[in-house]
């Protein structure tokens, strides 16, 4: 958003630094802060390979520059550093804030290079590959810095646990929504009705739906075993999100070995998520591998949509069972099942835990929520000594 007309605000020049501007969770969060910047009346910055946000970046506030930041080339990562360094020299630039491992890396190389003292700071958005000294190597440039914002308490516990790195210097910023966008207010009953037909789903019938790219470890595999292990005929199931041709091929030869042909629907990429969510009865969040946060849980809840998500990683902080729904062994069919018996059996109930996700969400995961602790960071920053 641009900055309210006249509205200046003391407070620091960011340089966000990330390797492209796609359309993934890393960007949109790189996007909201220039937004929040610049709705302070604060000058910022994005440098990155460019990517589809770019213009919405640069509606937010913040001024892009094209850079090759994400490229593992140490030639390119030299030249983005000088680059780097002389727009900090130039721009009066106080705070680099990195999103990514190369971009790190540029980041402290500029940092030695500029003439002006500046401070640096990075966000951990995910779990990264630790198996040898090489990529613990790599990682390190994540944690050359006075402060790491981690996504998740799950990420800020693995950064102190697998690193050293003191917890006093990680500030836990979790991702949220923007509660007008994720409000089920805005979706009309017939909008919800369109859906649901559309998704296969009859007028009582169930529609359990599962947001995210269709990939291995999302665990859409454990969702059609424990969905065929339920007397339910009229349970319709939605894949919502893109992913590879062979993985929803194999899919589908599942669904076939499963006796579930006609009741699983893959959509695809679509733009209505929220209203997508509004006409779900249930949300499965069934990853096998530790979500970092898991967006898919808070953006359901927010939607008043009950969610049943597995018991590790970020779903820990999200999702509380029977209050706004379960959690379940991970690569577990059978509990998974139970658990879809359990909330399909009482309508009365999963309604009063959709009420319950959107308080949760309200309070605790909202965009805002999320960029005012990001924020937070940049202030402890520029209280100590630059180094």
């Amino acid at each position: 958003m641009p900055p309210p007309e006249g509205k200046t605000t003391a407070g620091p020049r960011v340089l966000q630094l990330l390797p492209a501007l796609g359309d993934g969770g890393v960007e949109r969060s790189a996007v909201e802060m220039a937004g929040h910047l610049g709705a302070l009346g604060l000058p910022n910055w994005i440098a990155s390979a460019g990517g589809p946000l770019v213009a919405a970046a640069e509606a937010a506030g913040a001024r892009h520059v094209t850079l090759p930041v994400g490229k593992k080339s140490p030639f390119s990562a030299i030249s983005a550093a000088r680059a780097v360094a002389r727009l900090v020299d130039s721009e009066g630039i106080d705070i680099i804030h990195a999103r990514s491992r190369v971009p790190a890396w540029v980041g402290l190389l500029a940092r030695r290079l500029a003439r002006r003292p500046v401070h640096f700071v990075t966000t951990f958005h995910g779990v990264y590959s630790h198996g040898n000294a090489l990529k613990r190597f790599y990682n390190s440039a994540m944690l050359r810095v006075p402060l790491v914002i981690a996504n998740s308490g799950f990420i800020r516990d693995h950064i102190v646990a697998v690193y050293g790195f003191p917890q006093a210097r990680v500030v836990v910023a979790p991702r949220g929504v923007e509660p007008d966008l994720f409000d089920p207010a805005r979706v009309p009953a017939e909008t919800r009705s369109a859906l649901r037909s559309e998704l296969g789903a009859t007028e009582m019938g169930p529609l359990v739906v599962m947001v995210g790219r269709v990939t291995r470890w999302k665990g859409h595999a454990v969702l059609l075993e424990a969905a065929a292990r339920l007397d339910r005929p009229d349970l319709r199931l939605a894949f919502v999100g893109g992913g590879s041709d062979a993985l929803v091929a194999e899919l589908q030869r599942d669904i076939a070995r499963l006796g579930l042909d006609g009741r699983v629907t893959f959509t695809g990429s679509r733009r209505d998520i929220p209203a997508v969510l509004a006409a779900a009865d249930l949300a499965i969040s069934a990853s096998t591998d530790p979500e970092a946060f898991g967006r898919a849980a808070i953006e359901a809840q927010a939607m008043g949509t009950p969610v049943i998500a597995t018991d590790h990683g970020g779903s820990r902080e999200t999702v509380l069972p029977g209050r706004t729904g379960w959690l379940v062994p991970p690569g577990d069919a059978a509990a998974l099942a139970a658990a879809l018996e359990e909330a399909l059996s009482d309508p009365g109930r999963l309604k009063a835990l959709g009420a319950n996700g959107r308080e949760h969400v309200l309070a605790n995961f909202t965009t805002r929520q999320m960029l005012e602790k990001e924020f937070s960071a940049y202030e402890r920053l520029m209280a100590e000594p630059r180094r």
